[in-house]
């Protein structure tokens, strides 16, 4: 920390973020990792597959690209913000995932990919919407 002229303290360029900003690394990763897992399960049951001996295999890409999503955005910096983390949180996930599945042998059609998009996209930053809504509303 730096005084300005005026006396008040001031972070220098290279300080680490403030510690409030970081509140919810832990949660935000949790919930990330669990709707990931909803998502490979519902998937599964939808075309009746058995949901708990193949989970893993549907889940895995999706699970990896969403770490790599965590580290390219350093999410940890602001974990829940939609579009600082969220969007790129869910881009990484979609196009890893997908480039996994390729690569592992697994199916991406179109229909796929735009449905894992999809609901990807309204898991991964519909829910940081959602609690940038409710601090909006719980500041007021």
């Amino acid at each position: 920390m730096t005084l300005d002229a005026a006396g008040s303290s001031a972070r220098s360029a290279g300080a680490a973020a403030p510690v409030r900003s970081r509140r919810g690394v832990l949660p935000a990763l949790g919930l990330d990792i669990v709707l990931v897992i909803a998502f490979a399960a519902i998937g599964r049951a939808s075309h009746d597959s058995d949901v708990w001996t193949g989970l893993w295999q549907t889940a895995w890409p999706f699970l990896t690209a969403l770490g790599l999503g965590r580290l390219v955005t350093r999410a940890w910096r602001a974990p829940m913000a939609p579009v600082r983390s969220g969007l790129g949180i869910w881009a990484v996930t979609v196009a890893g995932g997908m480039l996994l599945r390729a690569a592992s042998g697994q199916g991406t059609a179109v229909a796929f990919i735009v449905v894992a998009a999809a609901t990807l996209f309204v898991a991964l930053v519909g829910w940081r919407l959602i609690a940038a809504g409710v601090r909006r509303v719980r500041r007021r």
